[in-house]
C-alpha cells in the first residue's frame, strides 16, 4: 500500500443446582413519550373480523416466541421458513450469497425477486425442475455469519426465559451453539424441521402477502402466496406454488437480508472486473482466504470490527476505512467498535472513489481515492462491512403502490408505509402493530436490543391483543402516538427503531403496566420484568470484552479522526448512548 500524502443493582449472582432464579418486575412508571394505555370502550381499536388464523413469516428466535404465545391463547398458526430448519441467522453454512449488486437492488427486491407459478396455472401447481444451485440458494437465502462467530452477548442474557441454558453454559458462545439451542427449544415447542408438525412448512418461502376481500367487497384477512422448493433426488428438485388464507400475519424474517453497497464512484466497475474479491460482509466465512494479502474493509461497526479481528492473524496487513460519525440521533457510536480493533490496524479515512482499472492488470495495481486525497494501492482484497437495509420482498405494494396490480379477490389501493431506501418502518404501533391495519405485525426490526428477551414482551402483546384479552387505542391515538415517538427519536432515519438500554427499560416497563392490567381485566397471564441479574452480568462483560463500561473511558474516535483529518459533531450536539452488550445484536 502507498500513502502520499443506567445503573443495574450490585449483584453477583451464582447459579447454584436447585436455586431457583428470581425475576423482580420493574416499576410501572416509565419515560416512553406516553403512559401505559387505559381505554374505554369508544377511543380502543375494533377489529373488522375476528382473529383466529395467524401466519408467521420466519423460524428465528421471534418466530418461535410467537408460536409458543399465540397458540397458548388458542390460537391456530402456521410458521413459513424458507430454510430447511429452525434459526433464523443462526444457521451457518459454507454456502455464500451471490455477489451484490452495485448500485443497490431496489429495496423490495433486496432480499430476493419473487417466484410464480406460470400465468393461467391453476393453484397448487408442481413443476420438477432440475438442481440449480443459485436457485437452491436464493430460495433458503445464506446467512451472514462467519465460521467463528461467537455470540456478542453473554448467554445468561441472551437465551429464551422458558428455556435457559443448561447450568455452567459459557458466557461466550458459538454460533454452533446457538443454532443447537434454538433447535432444541423448537423440538419442545414440536415445530422443530424433524417434527413433521402439520403446523409448519419448511423449504417455504412467501413470495406475497395481499390483503383480501371477501364477498360483500370487506375487508377480510390476508392472502399469502407461497413457493416451496424440495430435493426429490440427486439433481432434481420439486417446486410447488399454492396459496393460504389467515386473519392476521407475523413478519419476522429478521434485519439481514438486503445488503447496503455504498454509492462509492467506480465501486461496480470494480465489483464487475473482480468477482470474489471485492464483497459484501454477509459472504465473508473464514479468515484463511485472506492469508498474506493486504485487506482492506470499509466500515467500522460491529461486522466490520469482528471481521478485522478474525482476519487480522492471518492477512498480512488490515486496513480500515471509516468515515466521521456525526448522526445526532440516538445510537451506538463507532468509538465503541473502534475499541474491539487490533492495536496493529491500520485506520484510513472516508473512500472517496474506486479509479478505473485498465483491462488485463490486476487488482492489486488499483487505485483508491479517500476523501483526504490520499491515494491507497497494492490491495488484495474489499470487504464492505456497510450494513443492512429492511426487505420484505413479498410486501412490495407497501413501498410503492404504483406499480401495484392485485390479483382478483385482493383490495386494489393500499397505503405504502416501507421506506423505500429500506432505512426504517413507518406507522408501527410500538415498533409492532401496523396502525392502519394492527393484524399485520413486526417482530424483530428493532436495533439496539436482544430478541430473545424482548421478543417475551412484544408476543405476549400480539397474543393479548389477537385474542381479546387486552386493548390497542384507536388509529387516530396510535398514530398520535407514533408521531410523539418519530419525534422523541429525532425523526425518520435509520435510527428510527434503534432501542439501546434506555428505551428498552422504558419500553419494557410500559409493557408490563399495559399487559399486566390487562390481565387483571381480561384474563390471562402476567409478564415480569428481566431477571435481576441482567445489569450485572451485562457490566462483567463489558469488562471483559472492553476493558470497563464506555462510558467511563476516554472516547478513542476522536483522536482517531483527528489523525486522519476528519472531524465529528461536538458532544453536546449528539445523542450519545452508552453501549451495553446486552442490548446488541447488530451484525
Amino acid at each position: 500500500m502507498q500513502l502520499t500524502r443506567r445503573p443495574g443493582i450490585a449483584l453477583l449472582l451464582l447459579t447454584l443446582p436447585g436455586v431457583a432464579v428470581a425475576h423482580f418486575q420493574l416499576p410501572l412508571a416509565a419515560t416512553t413519550p406516553w403512559p401505559p394505555f387505559r381505554g374505554t370502550d369508544h377511543d380502543e381499536y375494533e377489529f373488522k373480523w375476528p382473529i383466529r388464523t395467524v401466519a408467521i413469516i420466519g423460524a428465528g428466535p421471534s418466530a418461535l416466541v410467537a408460536y409458543r404465545e399465540l397458540t397458548e391463547v388458542g390460537l391456530k398458526v402456521r410458521l413459513f421458513e424458507r430454510d430447511n430448519v429452525p434459526g433464523g441467522n443462526w444457521h451457518y453454512t459454507e454456502e455464500v450469497a451471490l455477489d451484490a449488486p452495485v448500485p443497490n437492488a431496489p429495496c423490495p427486491i433486496g432480499d430476493f425477486v419473487p417466484s410464480f407459478a406460470p400465468v393461467g396455472v391453476e393453484l397448487p401447481y408442481s413443476a420438477e425442475c432440475e438442481d440449480d444451485a443459485e436457485i437452491r440458494r436464493d430460495h433458503r437465502g445464506p446467512k451472514p455469519i462467519w465460521e467463528s462467530l461467537t455470540s456478542n452477548s453473554p448467554s445468561p442474557l441472551q437465551q429464551f426465559n422458558q428455556w435457559p441454558w443448561p447450568t455452567g453454559t459459557i458466557w461466550k458462545v458459538s454460533h454452533y451453539g446457538f443454532r443447537n439451542y434454538i433447535r432444541a427449544y423448537a423440538s419442545y415447542l414440536h415445530i422443530n424441521s424433524n417434527d413433521e408438525n402439520p403446523a409448519t412448512a419448511y423449504n417455504t418461502r412467501v413470495e406475497l402477502i395481499e390483503k383480501r376481500i371477501n364477498a360483500e367487497d370487506e375487508e377480510q384477512g390476508w392472502r399469502l402466496w407461497l413457493k416451496s422448493l424440495v430435493p426429490t433426488g440427486n439433481n432434481t428438485s420439486r417446486a410447488t406454488w399454492w396459496t393460504e388464507d389467515f386473519d392476521a400475519v407475523v413478519v419476522a424474517t429478521g434485519r439481514y437480508n438486503a445488503p447496503v453497497m455504498p454509492s462509492i464512484p467506480g465501486l461496480d466497475h470494480w465489483v464487475r472486473r473482480f468477482p470474489g474479491l471485492v464483497r459484501h460482509s454477509r459472504q465473508y466465512r473464514r479468515p484463511e482466504a485472506y492469508a498474506n494479502q493486504t485487506v482492506l474493509i470499509v466500515g467500522a461497526s460491529v461486522s466490520g470490527s469482528e471481521i478485522s479481528r478474525d482476519i487480522n492473524p492471518w492477512a498480512a496487513t488490515v486496513y480500515q476505512s471509516f468515515r466521521a460519525d456525526n448522526d445526532t440521533t440516538a445510537h451506538y457510536r463507532l468509538e465503541n467498535f473502534l475499541r474491539r480493533l487490533p492495536s496493529n490496524t491500520t485506520f484510513v479515512g472516508e473512500l472517496k472513489s474506486f479509479l478505473p482499472i485498465p483491462e488485463g492488470t490486476p487488482i492489486q495495481s488499483g487505485l483508491i481515492e479517500l476523501i483526504n486525497g490520499t491515494i491507497i494501492s497494492g490491495i488484495d482484497s474489499v470487504i464492505l462491512a456497510t450494513g443492512f437495509r429492511y426487505s420484505f420482498p413479498f410486501l412490495p405494494q407497501y413501498y410503492d403502490d404504483t406499480l401495484y396490480t392485485p390479483h382478483e379477490g385482493s383490495v386494489a389501493t393500499v397505503s405504502p408505509f416501507l421506506a423505500l431506501d429500506g432505512s426504517h418502518l413507518r406507522d408501527l404501533h410500538l415498533d409492532l402493530f401496523y396502525i392502519r391495519d394492527p393484524t399485520l405485525a413486526f417482530l424483530g426490526i428493532n436495533l439496539g436490543t436482544q430478541p430473545f428477551s424482548y421478543s417475551d414482551y412484544l408476543c405476549l402483546a400480539l397474543a393479548k391483543v389477537w385474542s381479546n384479552t387486552a386493548k390497542l387505542p384507536s388509529s387516530q391515538i396510535m398514530q398520535e402516538m407514533h408521531e410523539e415517538l418519530v419525534e422523541d427519536r429525532g425523526g425518520y432515519g435509520k435510527n428510527l427503531q434503534f432501542l439501546g438500554p434506555g428505551r428498552l427499560t422504558d419500553n419494557i416497563r410500559y409493557f408490563i403496566g399495559w399487559l399486566n392490567q390487562a390481565a387483571v381485566e381480561y384474563g390471562g397471564k402476567q409478564i415480569d420484568g428481566l431477571p435481576k441479574y441482567s445489569a450485572e452480568v451485562g457490566r462483567y462483560w463489558a469488562i471483559a470484552q472492553y476493558g470497563g463500561p464506555l462510558t467511563e473511558r476516554p472516547s478513542v474516535e476522536d483522536g482517531v479522526l483527528e489523525s486522519l483529518g476528519l472531524t465529528t459533531a461536538s458532544d453536546s450536539g449528539k445523542a450519545r448512548q452508552r453501549y451495553n452488550p446486552m442490548y446488541d445484536d447488530a451484525w
